[in-house]
C-alpha cells in the first residue's frame, strides 16, 4: 500500500455554492490525490474539505486550495459562528498509512514555507507542527480572530512562522499535523440518555465529576472551588450519551481522538461491559465518515483472538469479522470501499483484477507484457498462499495444537508476503512499460535526447529493481514453507512441497529478469552490489528449496 496522507483544510465560506465549488475543483486537478468528503456550513459559514493522496500530490492540492480560498473570500466581509482568522483558516495533515506523524510534521513546514513564499499568506503553525508550546492550541493561535490580526502587526510574540508580518484580506492560515478522528457512536437497546451518559462518563478521558461523600447531592470541589474529576478509562477519547429519535434508541457518541492510543475494538469491548454492568446492551455501534484499514485490521484481529481461532486469514474475512463483532452495520450499511480510506482511492491492477483465464490468455499473446517478471512474482504469491493454507488447515487440529502459536504467526506472516507480491504482478508489467515509453521519446534536439537517455536511465533502474525486490521477498516465503513442510498437517505435505516449489521458481525467474535488465545498465557500483545480492539470495534459497525437497520425501516416502 503506498503512503497516504490526508488533509482537511477549512475554508471561511459554508454558503456561497460557486466559490466552494471552485475551491473544490483545484483538488483533484493534481494525479495522485482523491476528494473524499465536502461538508459546507450555513450557519458557520464554513466549509470543511477531506481529501487523501501521496504526501507530495497532497500538499501540491493544498497549496491550490490555499491559493484559490484566498483569491474567492474577502473576510473582510465574511460573517458566520465559527471562529476564524483566515480564507483557508486551517489545514491539517493527518497520516493515513506508510506515513508517520513527524512525516506530516514535515509536510506542515513544507506547505507552510510555500503558502508564506509564493502565496504572502502569513502562516502559523500549530498541535504538532508548532514551532513553540504557547502555539500547539490553535484557540491560541487564532485568538482575536481575522478582525484582530492588524493589531499583531509589529508585535514579536505573534510573527507568523512562515510569510509576510502584515494581513491582507485573506488573514493568515494555520497549518498543522494531527492525529486521525474516528468519529463513532455505540448503540444501546435503551431511550434512557442518562445511562448512555454514565457510560460515556466512564469511558472518556476527561472522566466524570465525583461526588461529595458527606453530601450525595453535590460535587466535590478542590480548594479553588472546581469540580474534582475521576478520569475515565480511555486516554485520547471524547464520549457523551444522546438519544436519536430516528432510530429509537440512545448512542454514545465517541470521538477517538487517537485510534493509536485507544483503538475502537477496546472502547467497544469496554461499553459493553459497562452496559452489561447497568443492564442495558449494547446493539451495535455506528461508523460517522471514514476510519483507516488500520484500526478495522486491528479490530478484526483482535475480535478473532477472542474467538481462539487462527488470525492469520484473507484481510476481507479480517475486515468482516470486525464489522460483524462490532455491529458497524446494525442501523445503518458499512460497505468497506466506501467507509475504509484505503479502499475509497484504490484503484484496481490492471492483471490481478482479471480472471485468470483472461491474465492467461494475455499471457500467452503477442504483446511483451506480462512477461516471466509478473509471472514470477505471481509464483510468490502463491507459494505464500499455500503455506497460508498449511497454517490454517493445521491450526487446531488434533496432534497438532501444540503448534497453534507457530501456525497462527506463520499464517499472518504468509498473508502480507502473499499481499505484497500481487502487488508486484502489476508492478513488473508497469516498469516494463515505463521503459516502453521513455523509449518513445522524441530524440531530435540535443535537449530532448538528454531528456530521454536520462528517462531510459531512470526507467531501466525501476524496471531492474522491481524483479529485485521480488527476489528479496522469496527468502521470507520459502523459510515458511519450510516450516509448512516439517510442521504442518501431514495431510497437506505435498502443498507445503509446492510452496516450496513455488518460491524456488520465483526466486529463480526474479533472478533471471534482474539479470537481462542489469545489461541495460552501466557497470558501476550500484549494478555490482545488485549482481553479489542476486546472486546470495538465490543461493539461500536453493539451499533451503533443497532441504524442503528432503523433507517432503522423508514425509511421503521414509
Amino acid at each position: 500500500m503506498p503512503p497516504i496522507v490526508e488533509c482537511v483544510p477549512n475554508i471561511s465560506e459554508g454558503r456561497d455554492k460557486a466559490i466552494i465549488d471552485t475551491v473544490i475543483n483545484e483538488i483533484e486537478t493534481v494525479p495522485g490525490v482523491t476528494l473524499l468528503d465536502v461538508d459546507p456550513g450555513e450557519d458557520t459559514n464554513r466549509t470543511v474539505i477531506t481529501f487523501v493522496g501521496d504526501p507530495d500530490s497532497v500538499v501540491e492540492s493544498a497549496l491550490k486550495v490555499i491559493a484559490k480560498a484566498a483569491e474567492l473570500i474577502d473576510l473582510n466581509k465574511q460573517q458566520g459562528a465559527h471562529a476564524r482568522m483566515g480564507a483557508t483558516d486551517v489545514c491539517p495533515f493527518v497520516p493515513v498509512s506508510g506515513v508517520t506523524m513527524d512525516d506530516c510534521v514535515e509536510l506542515a513546514r513544507r506547505l507552510g514555507k510555500r503558502v508564506g513564499e509564493e502565496l504572502g499568506i502569513p502562516v502559523y503553525l500549530y498541535e504538532y507542527a508548532a514551532s513553540r508550546p504557547e502555539r500547539i492550541n490553535l484557540a491560541d493561535c487564532r485568538a482575536g480572530e481575522f478582525e484582530g490580526l492588524k493589531a499583531r502587526e509589529g508585535n514579536e510574540y505573534w510573527k507568523p512562522d512562515y510569510g509576510p508580518f502584515k494581513f491582507g484580506t485573506a488573514g493568515a492560515t494555520a497549518v498543522s499535523a494531527r492525529d486521525f478522528l474516528i468519529a463513532w457512536n455505540v448503540n444501546l437497546n435503551t431511550k434512557d440518555t442518562k445511562i448512555a451518559s454514565r457510560i460515556a462518563n466512564r469511558l472518556r478521558e476527561k472522566g466524570y465529576a465525583k461526588m461529595d461523600p458527606k453530601n450525595p447531592k453535590k460535587y466535590l470541589r478542590d480548594e479553588e472551588g472546581n469540580v474534582i474529576f475521576q478520569p475515565g478509562k480511555f486516554k485520547d477519547v471524547k464520549a457523551v450519551g444522546w438519544y436519536i429519535d430516528k432510530y429509537k434508541q440512545a448512542q454514545i457518541s465517541v470521538n477517538l481522538i487517537n485510534y493509536h492510543v485507544s483503538p475502537p475494538h477496546l472502547v467497544f469491548d469496554e461499553a459493553c461491559k459497562l452496559a452489561d454492568q447497568l443492564g442495558v446492551r449494547v446493539t451495535g455501534s455506528e461508523l460517522v465518515g471514514v476510519i483507516p484499514l488500520e484500526a478495522m485490521r486491528q479490530a478484526g484481529t483482535h475480535f478473532l483472538k477472542k474467538q481462539g481461532v487462527i488470525t492469520g486469514v484473507n484481510e476481507e474475512d479480517i475486515i468482516r469479522c470486525a464489522i460483524q463483532s462490532m455491529g458497524l452495520d446494525q442501523i445503518s450499511p458499512f460497505d468497506p470501499d466506501k467507509n475504509i480510506i484505503e479502499y475509497m482511492i484504490r484503484k484496481p491492477g490492471l492483471l490481478t483484477s482479471m480472471k485468470i483465464t483472461k491474465f492467461i490468455d494475455e499471457l500467452a499473446s503477442d504483446s511483451p507484457a506480462p512477461g516471466g517478471g509478473s509471472v514470477a512474482a505471481m509464483c510468490g504469491g502463491l507459494s505464500a498462499a499455500l503455506a497460508s493454507m498449511v497454517a490454517n488447515l493445521t491450526y487446531g487440529k488434533k496432534g497438532y495444537t501444540k503448534y497453534n502459536d507457530l501456525m497462527d504467526e506463520m499464517a499472518v506472516k504468509a498473508q502480507e508476503l502473499k499481499a505484497k507480491l500481487i502487488d508486484y504482478i502489476d508492478k513488473d508489467t508497469e516498469a516494463f512499460n515505463k521503459v516502453m515509453d521513455a523509449m518513445r521519446m522524441p530524440k531530435k534536439t540535443p535537449e530532448q535526447q538528454e531528456a530521454r537517455n536520462k528517462a531510459i536511465d531512470e526507467a531501466n533502474r525501476g524496471a531492474t529493481l522491481i524483479p529485485f525486490e521480488v527476489l528479496s521477498t522469496i527468502p521470507d516465503i520459502i523459510k515458511l514453507a519450510k516450516i509448512a513442510a516439517q510442521y504442518g498437517n501431514k495431510n497437506l505435505t505435498p502443498d507445503a512441497g509446492v510452496a516450496g516449489l513455488t518460491s524456488a521458481l520465483a526466486a529463480r525467474g526474479a533472478a533471471y529478469n534482474v539479470r537481462v535488465n542489469l545489461q541495460n545498465l552501466p557497470d558501476n557500483e550500484f549494478s555490482r552490489k545488485l549482481k553479489e545480492d542476486t546472486d546470495r539470495i538465490l543461493k539461500e534459497v536453493d539451499d533451503i528449496a533443497a532441504e524442503i525437497r528432503e523433507v517432503i520425501e522423508g514425509r511421503l516416502w521414509g
